[in-house]
């Protein structure tokens, strides 16, 4: 055991291919890393980084056999692992619905964490090579001024191998070898081009050594050996170790073409569009080039003044600091607007909705920062004709993309109505909250301030500058404000459904064997005979097995009772704990443990939570194939008189809309399709269906329940489920609402409940009729 971040000993790193080609092991006197060289002369890492280590020289210089675009790239860097005994995988969606502790996907192990990289789930393949789209807005103050070493977007190469203590695939040296090889002998590099920096990894709970591959100037591969999961302060060994390599392909790309910058390589035409329409013509490629190979002393990441660094190339540069960022920022805005139309242009198309929460909240901020940089480039009017570019050109790859165009443009029409709305509202809450500062003698505004109010008001920095400077307050923008405000929400645990206990009932069930879920077998299962395990605190009861359902997935737990020799109790509630499940009893007396007892479960309740359930899937499918694609499930509570389903929509719910969505679903249910379940490996119902699997939320385990209503809808979902919809009857959506931003509830009831509901508003409607002396059916023209 180590304790989290440090260094690991040198051993660690010493690999026989180094040793074999003649590789010596130094230490850089700038930023105190060791790495491992080909060049005894060599006195620094090679890095192009804020300390200083070395520039970019590749800028019109570049080290491979022949230029690559990015297309040319992915495909070169696929193909050379397929050769090589990888099988080719399909990318993962960037919003990380199969995980309940980020939103995003920001690297391709992501795809693997936590289920196989911890021996839960098996890979798709071993080994495997993937090319994944990786969004990381922590990177969007550096995104422009860096000329494109830092992305909000990118995509990550990523080999893949999972030792086992049974199967060894390959670990270190190898993993050092196939990018030796793919970088001389595919691309042409030269070997002596090549340095190892050294360096520790963490993320997404695992960490290891890794080793970063550093070509003129440019870190263009990591290759991390994952062995340990985080706790705390502590790196604990993994069973199994992970090979997880993430090759830069734009970076590449860019390597090969020497361009200005790395947007030049990723957009091409686009860029050169965006550029024509700010007006940024006859551009100085010499300048840029110049500026290119020094970009690398460009780093916000801790609030350091963008001019700060600029100041530092002028003096390279011979040039003066104000003339050079007069030329520099109209172009880094345009490099940001690029970068950042594409990131968004990727979430929405997975059916992310710009809101103040979770994923939502991150595409928000995104159209709040691009809205900002159109504004400073003069072209708010080309917001719809830039993104429509983005689709075009990416859907090429992409086609989901294409796919979902017409939704994109819709979700970014409202949300740029949404924050005009904002702006104007904002003035009056700004000019309220300066005066109290001012008040109690502020001269300047607090970063805090500024923090709240984008946070909770949606009032971007800048605009609240213009507002306070106007009153007669200072205001300082940290440079990495946004950077900042991204890492707050990147890591945000998500709402989810489960049920959390408290400790000592689980130091309770502690060493007692998995409770057996008879439910699963037999979903009509009425009755059923136990052994008692245990019994505790006077009123929990846990057994061998049983047919009540526990509390979870927005469905409550079963009631009834159990009998057993010279008694009864009731069950009121029923908690799954780990893999033991425990009934909570009222009653005067418990039955001992190692007693057999009889259960019985409240039917009714029982069968009417099952019709509701199922209705749930019916109406989230329905309401997706009339609102569109976009439509995710929020969450869920379902009743017996009633149940309630919330959605990701951008609009508040019309009626009519409401009245399609209630006619689809009792289409699905007239139609009496069978529902099917049935247990399935992850990765292979993943394949088979998608990650729409995930409604619900995240699903943990090996093999996932997959309820299936014929063509209609697919979910992992582990409740308790009717055999067919006709059960259903009849299901009538009795209210909607906009609980918040982004999020729409439907509320509904099911079977006599549901006609019950009908009746209710009938009767109204008659009473009416009687007070007003008019026939129900001439109502509208009273």
């Amino acid at each position: 055991m180590l304790k989290a971040l440090e260094k690991f000993p040198a051993e660690e790193y010493a690999l026989p291919f180094f040793k074999e080609h003649g590789y010596v092991r130094k230490l850089c006197p700038r930023c105190k890393t060791f790495f491992w060289t080909l060049n005894p002369e060599q006195e620094t890492c090679g890095e192009a980084r804020a300390e200083g280590c070395a520039t970019y020289t590749f800028i019109g210089n570049p080290p491979t056999k022949r230029s690559f675009t990015l297309r040319e790239m992915r495909e070169a860097f696929l193909s050379f692992f397929e050769k090589h005994g990888h099988t080719r995988i399909k990318p993962y969606p960037v919003v990380a619905r199969w995980r309940d502790d980020i939103y995003l996907t920001h690297a391709s192990i992501i795809d693997f964490q936590p289920y196989v990289t911890e021996g839960i789930a098996p890979p798709p393949a071993n080994p495997l090579v993937i090319v994944q789209p990786c969004i990381r807005l922590v990177d969007i103050t550096n995104t422009g001024p860096t000329f494109g070493k830092y992305l909000t977007i990118f995509e990550m190469g990523g080999h893949h191998a999972f030792n086992y203590p049974d199967k060894e695939v390959y670990w270190k040296d190898q993993t050092v070898r196939y990018h030796h090889i793919f970088a001389t002998e595919e691309l042409g590099i030269k070997p002596e081009e090549i340095t190892y920096k050294e360096e520790v990894w963490s993320g997404g709970g695992n960490a290891g050594p890794c080793l970063e591959c550093v070509i003129r100037g440019l870190e263009a591969a990591t290759l991390v050996f994952m062995q340990y999961k985080v706790v705390g302060n502590q790196f604990i060994k993994l069973p199994i170790r992970t090979v997880d390599t993430g090759y830069g392909i734009e970076r590449y790309a860019w390597l090969s073409q020497g361009a200005p910058s790395a947007f030049h390589t990723i957009y091409g035409e686009v860029l050169d569009r965006i550029f024509e329409m700010a007006g940024i013509t006859n551009l100085d490629t010499n300048l840029l080039a110049k500026v290119a190979k020094t970009s690398a002393l460009v780093s916000l990441e801790k609030a350091a003044s963008l001019m700060e660094a600029r100041r530092k190339i002028a003096k390279i540069l011979d040039v003066e600091a104000e003339m050079l960022d007069k030329i520099l920022s109209p172009i880094e805005n345009a490099f940001a607007v690029a970068d950042h139309t594409k990131c968004l242009s990727f979430i929405l198309a997975e059916g992310v909705v710009p809101s103040n929460i979770q994923e939502g909240y991150l595409a928000r901020l995104l159209f709040r920062r691009i809205y900002r940089l159109l504004r400073l480039l003069g072209i708010t009017d080309r917001l719809y004709d830039i993104f429509d570019m983005q689709i075009r050109y990416w859907s090429q790859d992409y086609p989901h993309l294409k796919e979902m165009r017409d939704e994109i443009m819709e979700m970014l029409h409202v949300e740029e109505e949404k924050f005009k709305e904002t702006i104007s509202r904002g003035g009056s809450l700004v000019k309220r909250i300066t005066e109290e500062l001012k008040s109690r003698g502020f001269k300047k505004i607090p970063v805090e301030t500024l923090t709240e109010l984008y946070d909770s008001h949606g009032l971007p920095p800048e605009i609240v500058k213009e507002m306070v400077e106007a009153e007669g307050l200072a205001v300082e923008v940290p440079e990495n404000f946004y950077s900042l405000v991204a890492e707050r929400h990147m890591q945000t645990r998500k709402a989810t459904e489960e049920v959390e206990h408290e400790k000592w009932i689980e130091d309770e069930v502690a060493g007692l064997p998995a409770t057996e879920e008879l439910y699963y077998k037999d979903q009509y299962m009425t009755s059923f005979e136990a052994k008692v395990l245990k019994t505790f605190k006077d009123k929990y009861v846990v057994l061998d097995k049983t047919c009540f359902y526990p509390e979870g997935g927005g469905q409550p737990a079963d009631t009834g009772f159990l009998m057993f020799d010279g008694g009864k109790v009731e069950v009121v509630n029923v908690q799954k704990v780990g893999k033991v499940i425990v009934h909570e009893v009222k009653g005067e007396n418990l039955p001992k443990a190692g007693s057999l007892i009889k259960g019985f479960i409240d039917w009714d309740r029982r069968y009417a939570l099952m019709k509701s359930h199922t209705a749930t899937h019916i109406v989230n499918a329905a309401a997706r194939r009339v609102l569109g694609q976009h439509v995710w499930q929020f969450g869920t509570q379902k009743g017996v008189e009633s149940s309630r389903l919330d959605i990701s929509h951008y609009r508040r719910l019309t009626r009519e809309e409401v009245q399609k969505i209630e006619l689809l679903a009792n289409e699905a249910v007239f139609r009496n399709i069978p529902v099917e379940i049935s247990w399935m490996p992850r990765t292979e119902a993943e394949n088979l269906y998608g990650f729409r699997l995930y409604q619900g939320g995240a699903v943990p385990g090996k093999e996932i329940r997959v309820v299936k209503i014929g063509d209609w809808e697919v979910e992992a979902c582990a409740g308790t489920h009717v055999r067919n919809t006709g059960e259903i009857g009849f299901i009538k959506i009795i209210h909607s609402e906009r609980i918040q931003d982004g999020v729409e509830r439907l509320e509904y009831s099911v079977g006599i409940q549901a006609l019950k509901a009908v009746q209710r508003v009938e009767g109204l409607l008659w009473r009416v009729s009687e007070i007003l002396n008019s026939p129900l059916e001439k109502l509208d023209k009273t």
